[in-house]
């Protein structure tokens, strides 16, 4: 843990979040500890600072996992400059070469709230976010007090949305706050191109990483982070390489 977070956390109030189930592994409760962005005179370094140390952004708050008796939830972030673009990524690349990338402002519209839903009712009925509303989608994209842009994936050729990230800039590199795509498109592997455009775009503009928020060993939602090699997680020692034989499969 840094002097730089340590430092931080002498000056922020922490707030504890009571028990709920975990989205990730059956049977388990979760619990996150959270702090309000906007205590900070500069938000966006509280940001960075945060998100170096393992917490996420959700609207004005900076949370990471805090439960009891499991720490399956790991900081995970891409090293641009030596991520391997292997023979695989660059076919996903290639077969989702008729997507132009468009960076937006950080509002809501109606376009990508529909193409949430479908992207929601196809993969995630069960998840916490099942049930959000335009008001919902509109809060967590536009509630941010720090540099946040929306990514839109259009088809060239007819002009459709087909997929969308929500995503901050850090000044060591880019988080993936959220994104989603049409289900129809799902064989197209659009999820891992998404990845892979956000490393190009990082690459493009010098930053070192791009942070992919939790790996979760042992979870079909976030257990296909570890495709992406080299992939670093916050260990108690700091940012290291992930090991699969140390860290779990």
């Amino acid at each position: 843990m840094t002097r730089q977070y340590l430092d931080i956390q002498q000056r922020l109030r922490f707030y504890l979040t009571t028990p709920g189930v975990c989205p990730y592994l059956p049977d388990l409760d979760e619990r996150k500890v959270f702090t309000s962005l906007e205590e900070a005179a500069d938000p966006s370094a509280l940001n960075d600072s945060l998100t170096q140390a393992g917490f996420r952004r959700s609207q004005r708050i900076a949370y990471r996992p805090a439960c009891d008796g499991c720490n399956a939830c790991i900081s995970a972030r891409i090293p641009v400059a030596d991520f391997d673009m292997s023979r695989q990524w660059r076919r996903i690349l290639n077969k989702n070469s008729n997507l132009t990338a468009h960076l937006t402002p950080a509002k809501a519209t109606e376009e990508q709230f529909w193409l949430l839903r479908r992207y929601l009712d196809s993969r995630h009925l069960d998840g916490g976010m099942a049930d959000m509303t335009m008001l919902d989608y509109a809060s967590m994209v536009e509630e941010t007090p720090v540099r946040t842009f929306v990514i839109e994936y259009r088809d060239t050729h007819t002009g459709d949305l087909v997929a969308a990230a929500l995503t901050d800039a850090l000044g060591d590199g880019l988080s993936m706050v959220y994104s989603f795509y049409d289900p129809s498109e799902a064989r197209q592997s659009v999820g891992s191109y998404i990845i892979l455009d956000h490393i190009r775009k990082a690459a493009k503009a010098k930053l070192p990483y791009v942070y992919l928020g939790y790996w979760v060993r042992n979870s079909e939602k976030m257990g296909y982070k570890a495709r992406f090699k080299p992939l670093e997680v916050l260990t108690p020692a700091g940012w290291r390489e992930l090991d699969l034989e140390i860290h779990g499969r």
